[in-house]
């Protein structure tokens, strides 16, 4: 008996906890935040910045080919050139999961180091059709500035060099968050 009342009073003042976290936004206003930068996608080259790490064994492991899987850690940029000021990093993987190699799914984390959001993050993933001008993925949570984020970021391909497997893709994101 004494146990039982011991794991009940546990659990409420675990519930009693969760919903006091959660009640500090519940009188917020949600904000809105839109942001564009270009994300640099080098793999080929001395400052590559993707990688792959996996893929179909004895098949070749690039952009295109389908199961191979990519470690990021892409520059985040203001201007399309490779040298602007940098607003954060895109750390994650992405993998190249269509049959045709049409398809990357992305899971990634934009690591803000700009003055403006310094030390936020947010977290995007979804399906990044490459081969389409527009795509659109989800942004699934953030934290800091970005904390309980929600929204999406479309993107578009301002830059393709297939054969050395660099891109710079310009991203559009809008953002909910307190």
């Amino acid at each position: 008996m004494a146990t039982k009342i011991v794991t009940l009073s546990f659990m409420f003042l675990l519930a009693l906890a969760t919903s006091t976290e959660a009640s500090k936004y519940q009188f917020q206003k949600l904000k809105e935040t839109n942001m564009v930068f270009y994300m640099q996608d080098w793999e080929t080259g001395a400052n590559a910045t993707a990688v792959p790490v996996a893929g179909i064994p004895h098949k070749r492991w690039w952009i295109l080919g389908f199961g191979t899987i990519f470690a990021t850690d892409d520059k985040l940029t203001v201007a399309i050139e490779r040298n602007s000021s940098e607003v954060g990093r895109a750390h994650g993987i992405y993998v190249n999961s269509a049959l045709d190699g049409s398809d990357l799914h992305l899971l990634m984390s934009f690591v803000f180091t700009n003055k403006e959001y310094n030390g936020s993050t947010l977290e995007i993933q979804g399906a990044d059709r490459f081969y389409l001008k527009y795509r659109e993925v989800s942004v699934v949570s953030g934290t800091g500035l970005f904390r309980l984020a929600r929204g999406y970021a479309t993107l578009e391909t301002v830059f393709l060099d297939i054969p050395n497997s660099n891109a710079i893709i310009r991203w559009n994101v809008t953002v909910f968050h307190y």
